[in-house]
This record gives C-alpha cells, structure tokens and sequence, in this order.
C-alpha cells in the first residue's frame, strides 16, 4: 500500500505563498477539521502559542483529491541555495508522442506553457528561463514562486 503524504514548503509568508500555489494548481484552501471553525481555533485548541496563530491560509488541496495537500511552514530563515525539490506544473496537456504530428503539438505546447508562465507572473512568479529541446520538442519554463522557489510550467 502506498503512503500518503503532504508536501511542506518553508516560507516567510504563508498565507501569500499558499494563495500563490492555490491559484497556480487550481487547489482550493483546506478546510479545518470537522468541529472548529478555523485552522486558529484547531491550533488553539491543540496549545500551539498565540504567536504562532493569525497567519491566514497555510494550507491547500486538490479539490478532486488526486494532488497531494501542500503546507506552507513558516520559518525564520530566508531561502539561500537552489531547492533540491522542485515542482513542474503541467500547464500543456500535450504529449508530444501521441500523434504524428510532432511539430504542431510543440507549437501548441509552447504557447500554452507561455500563457500559464504569463498568468503566473501576474500572480507574483518571475521567469528564469526556457528550457528547450529541439530534438525532443521539449519545451517548459523555469520560474521562481513569490519567495524565489524554482518550479518548471511543461
């Protein structure tokens, strides 16, 4: 049996990071467990400090529930290297080698992985760079989120 899990993102700004990726993967903020109206009343009720409570949105799901839940940490210490984890968006939905007609398909991959890029900086993200393949028709692009953490559009 596989194991289920939750991908965790340290950050300086939950709530900001947790609706930047809400509206990047089309998830939706997770809702508290049955009986408390929010996340804070869970979290008093557990003990956790008032301190560590009032940060908005720090968690996110996959409303059809295939994706993992994702929760955004708060941590004190800013990002400093490249991640060694990263996330590709696919915003395509083109396989390149379902059809014979290869050179279509990459144009069309491309032009949606540039809207999604585009919807994406205006949501906050930054471009890095395409990263491109003639010989395969690969093509993606790599960005930062908000708090400078790498992901790929493809």
């Amino acid at each position: 049996m596989s194991a289920r899990f939750q991908l965790v993102i340290d950050c300086a700004d939950p709530d900001r990071l947790a609706r930047f990726w809400a509206a990047a993967l089309s998830y939706q903020p997770e809702p508290p467990p049955a009986g408390f109206d929010s996340w804070d009343d869970y979290w008093q009720a557990a003990g956790l400090p008032e301190e560590d409570l009032g940060i908005g949105i720090d968690r996110i799901a996959d409303p059809d529930g295939y994706g993992p839940p994702i929760w955004f940490q708060r941590v004190p210490d800013a990002k400093t290297v490249k991640n060694r984890l990263h996330l590709d968006v696919h915003a395509s939905g083109v396989d390149l080698f379902a059809s014979g007609a290869r050179e279509a398909l990459a144009e069309v991959r491309r032009q949606r992985v540039d809207a999604a890029a585009e919807r994406l900086v205006s949501l906050g993200a930054s471009v890095i760079g395409a990263l491109s393949d003639e010989a395969t028709g690969h093509y993606a692009m790599a960005m930062r989120d908000p708090e400078g953490n790498e992901f790929d559009i493809n």
